[in-house]
């Protein structure tokens, strides 16, 4: 297949770097079809979920038993993985495999320790204020299955999960083919701290965390990514229960230079590619000749490549090579599009970091490509798609943590600051307000 080539940076807004509304979610005659057959009409994306949400809610167990059976063959019906099971799991995957998991758990360990909020009081001549910090008490995680099974996702969630000191831990994952997920996704469950291990997955994983069942219990907040019916219910049930965030699909912004090596940026791009047939590898080249020899870069490497089919429609529909005149004009276009990922591959990456305003994760030069971040850097890879890295950060022991704050005003004060608080009340309408105030200092007047 031809790599398409977009030159300048208007075109490539047009084109490439068009975003779709991350609220507007689309069904593909496809999914309409597949919809029809499994639930008897072309519901969509939406409609879908919000049938499983108000079965889920209604029936528990019995509506996650017949949704399931719809959805999945593989379906258990004792949809918990025992401990044993979790155990006979781990003790059937390699020893090196084994030892590659503990290494990274390790790295994402060492990592979250160092920033993980603390608690802290002030005391001063009005009192005291501060801020208590308090871990989640029960968190849930998704861990996708379909295309690929994700150990490293088990990692990059559960680890700062316990870092941060949650009570309990639960793990969402759908079956295998013999009706338990994937050996070496529990056996990343049990190095990196899961407490319980469910076989399902979808937005019936989604509902049944949000709202408990007899057999799931009610969690606090929902981590992880999914496919669109797991987004979309993750965006209905915001406000039911705390949500990490909405994650589209999976995206890569590369900004490479005549310095880079086309094979390895072309090596980069596949990679990114191979995710999802939704996925988004994005090059913006500075040069045309370096735009032409990335793109003829991928077309070799898709030659005899192992997912060379999803990848294929991946860069048709969503990838591709764009040909600027400068790093500055690539520069803005990366801010612009506020990448999940983006790759620095020029001469001297470092002076380019303080330019970059909008990144879910900065990957500096051709040694720190993503896979690396993907697997054994130490940061998540959960990081924030669909541009909104404008707004949003990666995954960090932070978000399994919530914040009180703390009022400790004494005598003092309360004289030092009543009289503004009463005033601005007033200046409010709030009178009630106001007399709260104002009837503590008469009384510690009349004293």
């Amino acid at each position: 297949m031809a790599i398409r080539i977009v030159f300048g940076a208007d075109e490539a807004r047009r084109t490439i770097l068009r975003r779709a509304p991350m609220y507007r979610v689309e069904a593909t005659p496809e999914t309409l079809a597949e919809n029809a057959r499994i639930w008897g009409e072309p519901l969509s994306i939406e409609a879908v979920v919000r049938r499983v949400i108000d079965d889920v809610s209604a029936r528990g167990d019995a509506a996650l038993a017949d949704i399931s059976r719809r959805l999945d063959p593989s379906w258990r019906s004792t949809i918990e993985v025992s401990r044993a099971e979790v155990d006979r799991a781990r003790a059937s995957v390699p020893r090196d495999l084994i030892a590659s998991l503990e290494f990274a758990a390790a790295r994402v360990r060492a990592f979250h320790e160092r920033h993980v909020p603390r608690s802290w009081i002030d005391i001063g001549p009005d009192g005291a204020n501060g801020q208590i910090v308090t871990p989640i008490e029960r968190v849930g995680l998704l861990a996708p299955g379909g295309r690929a099974a994700y150990p490293s996702t088990v990692i990059m969630l559960a680890v700062p999960a316990r870092v941060a000191g949650c009570d309990e831990i639960i793990l969402c994952s759908p079956p295998g083919a013999d009706g338990q997920p994937s050996a070496v996704v529990l056996a990343a469950s049990r190095i990196a701290g899961v407490d319980r291990v469910f076989a399902f997955g979808g937005a019936q994983a989604v509902a049944a965390l949000a709202f408990g069942t007899d057999s799931v219990p009610k969690v606090d907040k929902i981590f992880g990514p999914g496919n669109a019916y797991v987004a979309e219910a993750k965006r209905q049930l915001f406000g039911v229960v705390g949500i990490d965030q909405i994650a589209g699909p999976t995206e890569t912004l590369i900004i490479a230079d005549a310095f880079a090596d086309p094979d390895s940026v072309a090596a980069d791009a596949l990679a990114q590619a191979e995710h999802d047939p939704m996925a988004s590898a994005i090059v913006i080249a500075i040069g045309r000749n370096v735009a032409t020899a990335i793109a003829q870069a991928i077309e070799r490497g898709l030659i005899g490549f192992e997912r060379a089919a999803i990848a294929r429609v991946s860069l048709e529909r969503r990838g591709g090579v764009i040909a600027v005149d400068d790093l500055a004009t690539a520069i803005d276009l990366a801010n612009e599009y506020a990448p999940e990922h983006l790759a620095l591959i020029v001469v001297d990456p470092w002076s380019v970091l303080g330019r970059i305003r909008n990144a879910g994760g900065v990957f500096l030069g051709d040694s720190s490509l993503e896979a690396l971040g993907d697997y054994v850097v130490g940061p998540s890879h959960v990081m924030p798609t669909g541009g909104t890295a404008r707004f949003s950060s990666p995954t960090t022991s932070a978000d399994f943590v919530k914040v009180t704050s703390l009022f400790g005003v004494n005598e003092a004060g309360l004289r030092t600051l009543g009289p503004t608080a009463a005033r601005l009340a007033r200046a409010e309408g709030l009178g009630g307000h106001a007399a709260a105030v104002e009837i503590r200092l008469k009384e510690r007047t009349r004293v």
